[in-house]
């Protein structure tokens, strides 16, 4: 990410891959944790302890007796592999420091006080549906920079950084204009999921094209099946990532390049009409419209009921409906069909990148801490207990190592290996909040047959525009 030296707020604003709610204090942008910290008399309270001595164990001198407490978001990937994998590690560690574990739903819920009252845990899981702003954090100063993590000898070989054991891209992915503060540490493929069951037993095949696909989706529909869904109530974000990989396909990665961008006209680039009018099209004849008043966990137990055929989401979905998914049921992930012979991109290509966000509170008691349990999170040990323990793979390159993964990681794993350099991704939803909110609207508005194609991109591209004028918003280029 590169800084705009004419913008002196350049280090003010961005979230990155994630979208929602701010911590609830943020009504006003980049205002109201500042704010709310500076009056809440709370900062003498919350002392920072002193580090410990550095050595070859201990290389960001973390104080060996100091607690530190762990929030973690309890949704897809659940929370044992924080209780039963990275807390150990980290009081194996070190055996005199106390480890607190909580777990949520909801994070900004139920950290808002605690960031108000600048009593921050050390170390946060920032996902799901009610996440902080990551960019107002960073704006406030609320958050750990990783530098020195990255630079720091890593758990299994000391003459290796730590930013030498991760999937390239890693560090980037969660910078703020060259410095990161957060780390994304689960290996992320997007596209549009089905029950590998229902297709053999029903003798079809995942379609490549646009012809095969409402082919497809008309089968389906004579079966008696909804061919197609998302839940409107709070996954709008999950289509519109789709229709933008389809206008990516279409029109060459650029499309989404320029979006992020904020380019004049991003929005009505012909590559993103076309893929908006053909989504309208799928959403007018195979769509059930009372999905749009149903959460996710709703529209996803009606797939694993083999009640609805397509699904769009990232490779999160498989364990997060382990619960619910029927024997047998054979996830299988299928990029997003080309729209004709004449896109930019193939049919194999696809969105992915390192997504579920995690941070330390630059103000807690020990950040130093925060930073040593990212690094064990980092190590082989780490990694591997999570993929074993959620079956999805992370970013340290060795974590993988010789895992079966299910049924669904393996297919989207495939995927991407398939899609070989095809692979791009997005990022205004993270950058641009109140953007990725007039997506997930406008989404619905589309999706659900109250708009055309040509207000679809009309009104998002006038949020676009007010995005671009309003100088209280840092802006990011890559």
């Amino acid at each position: 990410m590169s800084i705009n030296p004419d913008n002196p707020a350049d280090l003010s604003r961005r979230t990155v891959l994630r979208r929602a709610a701010a911590v609830g204090l943020l009504a006003t942008p980049a205002v109201g944790l500042l704010s709310a910290c500076a009056t809440s008399g709370g900062e003498k309270e919350n002392e920072q302890v002193a580090g410990g001595t550095k050595s070859a164990t201990n290389p960001l001198g973390v104080a060996e007796d100091a607690p530190i407490e762990v929030v973690i978001f309890n949704g897809g990937y659940g929370e044992k592999y924080a209780t039963d994998v990275h807390q150990p590690l980290y009081k194996k560690a070190f055996p005199k420091a106390e480890v607190k574990h909580q777990s949520t739903q909801a994070v900004s819920t139920v950290l808002q006080p605690r960031f108000a009252a600048g009593n921050p845990p050390e170390f946060v899981n920032n996902s799901g549906e009610k996440l902080m702003d990551f960019g107002a954090l960073v704006a406030d100063g609320q958050l750990q920079d990783l530098t020195e993590l990255w630079d720091a000898p890593s758990v299994d070989d000391p003459n290796k950084k730590v930013r030498d054991t991760v999937v390239p891209g890693t560090v980037d992915v969660g910078s703020f204009n060259g410095k990161p503060y957060v780390l994304y540490y689960v290996s992320t493929v997007f596209g549009i999921w089905y029950s590998g069951k229902l297709f053999k037993d029903n003798g079809w095949a995942p379609a490549k094209n646009w012809s095969e696909f409402t082919a497809l989706l008309d089968q389906i529909k004579a079966k008696g099946i909804t061919p197609y869904g998302y839940a409107g109530a709070n996954a709008a974000y999950y289509q519109w990532n789709v229709i933008l990989t389809h206008a990516a396909k279409i029109g060459g990665p650029d499309v989404v390049k320029n979006i992020d961008n904020l380019e004049d006209g991003a929005w009505q680039q012909d590559a993103v009409k076309q893929a908006a009018e053909a989504w309208a099209e799928i959403g007018a004849k195979y769509v059930d419209k009372s999905f749009e008043g149903l959460k996710h966990t709703d529209v996803q137990l009606r797939q694993n009921q083999y009640k609805l055929a397509f699904y769009p989401s990232g490779d999160w979905l498989e364990g997060e409906q382990k619960k619910d998914t029927p024997n047998g049921f054979d996830y299988q992930l299928m990029p997003v069909p080309s729209l004709s012979a004449s896109d930019k991109l193939p049919s194999t290509a696809l969105r992915a990148t390192a997504g579920e966000g995690y941070f330390v509170s630059a103000k807690s008691k020990n950040p130093k801490g925060g930073l040593e349990y990212m690094r064990q999170m980092l190590s082989v040990a780490g990694a591997k207990g999570f993929t074993e323990t959620v079956k999805a793979p992370t970013v340290v390159t060795a974590g993988s190592d010789g895992f079966a993964f299910p049924p669904g990681v393996a297919s989207s794993q495939a995927a991407l290996k398939a899609a070989g350099q095809d692979v791009f991704n997005i990022y205004f939803d993270g950058w641009y909040k109140e953007l990725d909110t007039e997506a997930r609207t406008a989404t619905n508005e589309l999706m659900f047959g109250r708009i055309k194609a040509d207000a679809f991109v009309e009104r998002i591209q006038k949020r676009a525009d007010a995005v671009k004028k309003d100088s209280s918003i840092t802006k990011f280029k890559r």
